[in-house]
């Protein structure tokens, strides 16, 4: 049996749905990967991150923070300062997503020339 065989067998096809669903169950919603680019550049206040990315509201930049921080992508530092600051930061683990993100930023960008073609 050759490789490509292979990778459409039955099982194949079931452990890579799996693999996908748990893929996206993680990184699901339209802010998570968003949130994880606008961190690439460095640590990031809240108010900072909600400049960043413009349309997003607090109360769904907070949820999708803590979600970041449960799957261990962001991490929340505080710092006794008067007011309180609060800062996050991508974790040494966020950085498994980068081939996951360039592949789809270069896709996004052929799809977007290629219906830009269309019209």
């Amino acid at each position: 049996m050759d490789h490509k065989t292979h990778l459409h067998t039955s099982e194949a096809c079931t452990r890579s749905i799996a693999a996908v669903r748990d893929t996206l169950y993680v990184l699901n919603g339209k802010w998570k990967l968003p949130i994880i680019i606008a961190l690439m550049s460095g640590p990031k206040r809240f108010k900072d991150l909600q400049r960043s990315l413009n349309e997003i509201t607090p109360k769904i930049l907070s949820k999708e923070l803590k979600e970041l921080e449960l799957n261990e992508f962001v991490t929340r530092t505080v710092y006794d300062t008067s007011p309180v600051t609060v800062e996050y930061a991508l974790t040494k683990y966020s950085q498994s997503l980068n081939s996951i993100i360039e592949a789809m930023s270069n896709w996004g960008m052929q799809h977007r020339k290629r219906l830009m073609k269309r019209s």
